[in-house]
């Protein structure tokens, strides 16, 4: 059972299922999740649990679907195998659901125009994020950046969407020892979803500091365009910067993540402006 502030949900493991209560559906969390599992069952069977039972009604909303085998590879230190796994289920879920579909479905809850409004209004705010000089160097090449033309052109896709998690979170990726899978989990924010911001997100979570997971090895076993490949790259740098802003010493981010983050974060968001 997991229950905490920062969930927005309360998880029941049986041995074979999973029930799911939501403690908050303000973004209609149930509805979305019920509708990728229907579509994902439909399209791209076993890449995420069997819905079994959906009680979208009820106070609080309940889905119960099947328990997926493996552990979680948030916090792990994924190898090659683990890393080429994920990169073919994220090819799966991009490729195999056909873009006619996709067009029928709502928009993802978070999502590119979103993002980047986000990370503007927080670097507007001048947040404190300490006297390193590392920190400040990177704040300075961050807002200049978001100050520019980039960001703006990541708010419309011209390629067609895809099926998105929008949750980069690596602890929504099941790896099954057993089968040598990654499979999907957690789809209350999924919709309609751009391709590069998704792999963007994946790419720069924080949670990729739990573990260690090689960004550059996911993205060359993605099948990708030129043109795709440039937006993962912006995409990229807007995720980086938006982490790095929430990291200071009063950040919503700060507390769930060890000392020296920060220093950490700024040297990827320079690397990734340079």
């Amino acid at each position: 059972m997991t229950d905490d502030r920062f969930s927005t949900h309360n998880v029941q493991l049986g041995d074979d299922i999973v029930t799911k209560r939501y403690t908050s559906w303000e973004r209609g969390e149930p509805h979305r999740e019920r509708a990728a599992l229907a579509l994902l069952a439909e399209h791209v069977p076993g890449l995420a649990p069997t819905l079994v039972r959906a009680e979208l009604d009820a106070c609080p909303p309940t889905i119960v679907m099947t328990r997926l085998p493996g552990r979680v590879l948030r916090g792990e230190h994924a190898a090659e195998e683990q890393i080429r796994a994920m990169a073919e289920a994220l090819n799966r879920l991009h490729q195999e659901v056909p873009a006619r579909v996709v067009e029928t479905i709502e928009p993802a809850a978070w999502r590119p125009a979103i993002a980047v409004d986000k990370v503007r209004a927080w670097a507007d705010k001048q947040p404190d994020l300490g006297e390193d000089p590392l920190v400040r160097q990177a704040f300075q090449a961050g807002a200049a950046w978001l100050a520019s033309s980039a960001p703006d052109k990541l708010t419309t896709n011209p390629l067609p969407p895809v099926l998105g998690l929008a949750d980069g979170n690596h602890a929504n990726y099941m790896w099954d020892r057993d089968e040598r899978k990654v499979r999907l989990i957690d789809w209350e924010d999924s919709g309609r979803s751009d391709r590069a911001f998704e792999l963007g997100e994946v790419a720069e979570h924080i949670s990729r500091i739990d573990g260690t997971l090689d960004a550059e090895l996911l993205l060359s076993y993605i099948d990708l365009t030129p043109q795709e490949t440039e937006r993962v790259r912006e995409f990229r740098r807007l995720f980086a910067l938006g982490w790095f802003l929430m990291l200071g010493p009063d950040g919503p981010a700060t507390p769930h993540n060890p000392a020296g983050t920060l220093e950490r974060q700024a040297e990827r968001v320079l690397h990734l402006l340079s």
